[in-house]
Formats: structure tokens, sequence, C-alpha cells
């Protein structure tokens, strides 16, 4: 491990798994690194959610054009992507970015920058899983993207071949009995699919978090449970305030997932952070023989496998961090995987929320505070945080270095909006 004379410490605000795999990365540089967290390792969006990495999806949420469903994310709150009514005026602005990133030239480069970070995090990935020997904590199943007519699959073929402009590999798939071969037993209203076999799952995200968190406290890292009250950057150190006491590190790392936002803005830096509101249900036996990860896209969810059993997830919810869950869009989604998956047994599941920090161009911010040279931003990865964690880490360690990082970061600088 490279060492540093005095060995400057870091402070990583956040454990969950973007935190918690940039102060592996922080680590390993030869920095002393500590891991600050309101609720402790993997307690919020990284316990939850569906397991994938999946880096096919190159396409920002602000697609041209998209933003003409507006009017009918309110009038469905059990729709694929909702906004609750008495949180409609608070996310106005947030709306606004949304719609200016949705130009036709500005989607053109997120899918860019998207592609570059997506290929980055899957090499990161493969280095990750050989430094911390986490290969059965992998599936290497595959991915199906499932269609119930021709006309939706061929609504969808630009989609595919910008995905192979980008190097992505996929199969598509046009009849029940192609898709039976991957997937048997789907119900016959999937007639057409895409398959994109590289895509990974871990078999259980919090689990991989915690495995990567104990590599990290073997190595030396600390955690600590504490709530953020202020931070104060100076000429030699940050200062940051805690419900337990005071932290003073050389530099830090912001990767407070969909709470982020709220320490930038101690900083000084108005970021239009918002939160996705993610719905699952975990059922710990698996009642069907899944076999691939399955993509329901017109209707918001996937299955997957976590453990022995399964979840049912997704649906895109903007309702903030203080309204109660609505769980009848969890409710509604195993409805569905009873009609979709025959033989699946929706009873004796464990419903979840989570909160996915989101950006209205869906790229992460991950770059140096435009105030402060010793702060990093790294969050605002939406329901891709998983996947971008590895190379969103490395990324971490390089601008810790002052090394120049791999890809080229000007899409994910805070000062864009």
């Amino acid at each position: 491990m490279p060492t540093h004379p005095s060995q400057p410490e870091i402070l990583v605000i956040g454990a969950g798994i973007i935190g918690v795999t940039a102060a592996l990365a922080l680590q390993s540089e030869g920095y002393r690194v500590r891991i600050l967290d309101r609720k402790g390792i993997a307690a919020e969006a990284s316990r939850g959610n569906a397991g994938a990495f999946a880096f096919a999806e190159v396409e920002p949420l602000a697609t041209p054009g998209i933003i003409r469903k507006a009017p009918k994310w309110l009038l469905d709150p059990l729709g694929p992507l909702s906004v609750r009514p008495s949180y409609a005026m608070q996310i106005l602005p947030w709306m606004l970015h949304f719609w200016r990133a949705t130009a036709s030239s500005r989607y053109e480069a997120a899918v860019d920058a998207q592609s570059n970070l997506m290929q980055l995090s899957q090499q990161a990935l493969e280095r990750l899983i050989v430094k911390v020997s986490g290969a059965p904590l992998m599936r290497r199943e595959g991915q199906l993207q499932l269609y119930e007519n021709r006309a939706q699959f061929e609504a969808t073929l630009p989609l595919w071949e910008r995905r192979r402009r980008h190097g992505i590999a996929f199969d598509l798939l046009k009849s029940p009995d192609a898709i039976a071969e991957i997937q048997p037993g789907l119900s016959p209203r999937f007639t057409h699919a895409g398959y994109t076999p590289d895509w990974m799952n871990t078999v259980d995200p919090a689990l991989w978090t915690e495995r990567l968190a104990r590599a990290f406290v073997a190595t030396g890292g600390e955690i600590e449970v504490a709530e953020v009250r202020a931070v104060t950057p100076s000429e030699d150190r940050v200062e940051v305030e805690t419900s337990t006491g005071t932290v003073r590190a050389d530099q830090i790392v912001v990767a407070a997932g969909a709470w982020s936002h709220q320490i930038a803005r101690m900083l000084g830096d108005r970021i239009p952070l918002e939160t996705e509101r993610g719905y699952n249900t975990t059922f710990p036996a698996a009642s069907f023989d899944l076999r691939t990860h399955l993509t329901f896209s017109s209707h918001g969810f996937v299955v997957s496998r976590i453990g022995d059993g399964l979840r049912v997830g997704g649906a895109v919810e903007f309702g903030g961090l203080e309204l109660p869950p609505n769980y009848k869009r969890a409710e509604m989604l195993v409805r569905k995987t009873a009609k979709f998956l025959p033989g699946f047994d929706p009873k004796g599941g464990q419903q979840w929320m989570g909160f996915r920090p989101s950006l209205p161009d869906s790229l992460p911010v991950i770059a140096r505070a435009p105030k402060s040279d010793r702060v990093i931003y790294a969050f605002g990865h939406g329901h891709l945080g998983l996947t971008q964690s590895a190379g969103t880490a490395e990324i971490v360690a390089a601008l810790a270095a002052q090394r120049t990082p791999s890809i080229p970061l000007a899409p994910f600088n805070p000062r864009r909006f």
C-alpha cells in the first residue's frame, strides 16, 4: 500500500455503498480514513436496493419529450413515475433543471458521460471483487428487459442502437420461445425482450457493502455513527462538528446519498438534489425459478434474486425525505408480479422504501467542492449508486491524490446547474 510521509487523514461522510467503496480506495492510497454516518453501514438505499450492477443503463431519465408526460405523474399515484401532490410545489425548481436536461444536445452528452462512468465502473468492480475476495457475493446471470408487444419493442430500438454504439453487448429476442430459453415460465404476454449478458447482480447489496466495510476496518479504517451538524473548511484542515464531538481532517468526502445536499449547503453550495423514493418487497423464499434479472420496462419495476429469495421493486416516486411511505406502490408491484410470473406466491414479503439521491440530468456530482479544495463531492447517483460505486471510488481517490482521473469530469461538476 502506498504511504504518505505524514499519512494525511480523510473523513468520508456516508457509509452507504459509495462512501464505503471510496473509503477503501482512499485507504489503498495510504491515507488514514474514517467513515462517519448517522445510522451505520448500508443503513439506507444501499441496504434494500435490487442488487443490480446495471452497466447497460446509460440513458438518463431526462429523455427528449418526457416532460409531456408530467401531468400524468400527478394524476397516477401508483404509476412507474409519480410526484406526490403534496410535494409538487417543492420539486418545481428541480423539474426546471430536468426540463433543460431533456434538450437533445444535453441528453446525448449525458449518455456519453454516463457511458464513460459505466465502463470505468465495470472495470473497477472487477478489480474490487479480486481485492476483497468477493466472487461468492456476485451473480453473473444477465438481464432480460421485457416488452409486451412488437410496437412497444420497436419503440425502444433507438435505445438499443445507442447502447450498441457505446459497446454494450446484447441480444434482441423476438418471440416468447426465445425468451423462454433464458427465462422459462414467464407469462406469454411478453413477446419481445432485450438480453444483456454482461449484467451482474450481487447476492445481497447489504452483504456486499458489509464485506467492503469489513475489509476497510481490517486494514485500519474506522467507522463512527454520528450526525453531521456543521462543516467548516480552512486553509489547512476541515473541521466537522458532529453529534458526538468535533472531527478534523485534511480532506473530507461527502457521500451521504440523499442527504448530501444538506451538507453541501453548509459549505455554501446549492445543488438541486432530489429524492427518488423506491419501493420493494423481499420474499425470503423463491416461489418462482428466477434465472436472470427481470426488468418490466413499461411498468417500471424489476424482479431480482436476493439470497435464497426474490425482491420485487422499483417505481420512482418524488416525495422528498419527510413524507410517510405509500406502500400501496409496493403492493401494486407484487400484484403485477403475480400476473407476470405464474406460480409466484405473493405472501410473506417484507416491504421497504429507500431514498435514492437524484440529480436532474441523472449524472452524479463527482468533483471538488466549488468553495473548498479540501472537500470532494461524490453523490447523486440516483438508482445507479451500486452500479457506479467502484468507478466513483477510483475517481475520488485520484482527486484526493491530485491525479487526473481516467475519465473527463466536466459532466459531473456541480457548477453545471
